[in-house]
């Protein structure tokens, strides 16, 4: 049996990732901590096979540079360095595909990351001495997962999902964003678990999303009809190059499809199926509507 540590007891994906193993108790030992004071450090991990680090600061002042760093970066370096010295076999570390420092593009593993906002860069330096303590005996996994959905999930998809539900006519627009849903994003993190996988992943559905496709599916599930115009494209095409909030929207990001099920040390030692929810079934159960 694994036994798992999960930090931040309020995190969306790590309480996610625990109901989703809970499918398995004769598989895996699951216990959460909190990091918000200093009581972890007397918290003895001997015992534990991995710990999924997902506590960080987010949703913070940007120019509150000192606490980001603190939090994300140096936080996590302690906190990777003591797993490892009272015999933890795995960390895996939950970073962001905002490494790469754009809203827009096409990454590949050949991609540089060039983080731009504080939030970040703070992942991304903590990622580095990471990697450093990486070892045969440490295996340091790295996620750097796109917009993550679900249902309760806060972030882009929420405020997608209200307009889909207020504006009479939404743009049709012909883009493609990487995603991953909750559960193939868990199924994911069991696999490498089970395989004590170390690297660094870009785990995402096995489609990319049109974000109007997105929007019919959303309107779709709630019961509704949303129509759509090509109309105003010529407007949006503009708006995307003045307005990094439109480029989160309308813009397309996605990785590379070649390296969403990669695995190892070296990005693409073994390809993996961790799909189990197609993208129009996620849509149907994040919105509340599951069909039994």
């Amino acid at each position: 049996m694994k036994k798992i540590l999960i930090t931040g007891v309020n995190s969306y994906i790590g309480t996610s990732f625990k109901k989703w193993i809970s499918q398995y108790p004769d598989k895996y030992s699951v216990d959460a901590i909190s990091l918000r004071d200093e009581h972890w450090k007397e918290k003895s991990f001997f015992g534990y096979d991995v710990i999924f680090h997902t506590a960080a600061i987010v949703h913070v002042k940007e120019n509150d540079t000192a606490n980001y760093f603190k939090v994300n970066k140096e936080l996590t370096v302690e906190l990777a360095k003591k797993a490892k010295k009272e015999g933890v076999k795995q960390f895996i570390f939950l970073s962001t595909m905002g490494v790469y420092g754009t809203e827009t593009g096409f990454i590949t593993k050949y991609t540089k990351p060039i983080p731009k906002t504080t939030y970040a860069q703070s992942k991304y330096e903590a990622e580095q001495p990471l990697l450093e303590i990486n070892s045969s005996d440490f295996n340091v996994a790295i996620l750097r997962p796109p917009i993550v959905y679900g249902k309760g999930c806060p972030g882009n998809y929420v405020r997608l999902a209200r307009l889909a539900l207020m504006l009479p006519i939404f743009p049709d627009i012909d883009n493609k964003r990487s995603m991953i849903y909750i559960d193939n994003l868990s199924e994911f993190i069991r696999i490498i678990i089970d395989n004590n996988q170390g690297g660094i992943y870009f785990p995402q559905n096995k489609e990319y999303v049109n974000t109007t496709d997105l929007v019919r599916l959303i309107a779709k599930a709630q019961g509704k009809e949303i129509k759509t115009s090509k109309v105003f494209n010529w407007a949006l095409a503009i708006g995307l190059k003045m307005s990094r909030t439109l480029r989160k929207v309308f813009g397309s990001f996605v990785y590379d499809i070649g390296i969403s099920g990669s695995c190892g040390t070296k990005m693409n030692m073994k390809k993996i199926d961790y799909e189990v929810v197609s993208f129009e079934e996620s849509i149907v159960r994040t919105e509340g509507r599951e069909q039994i």
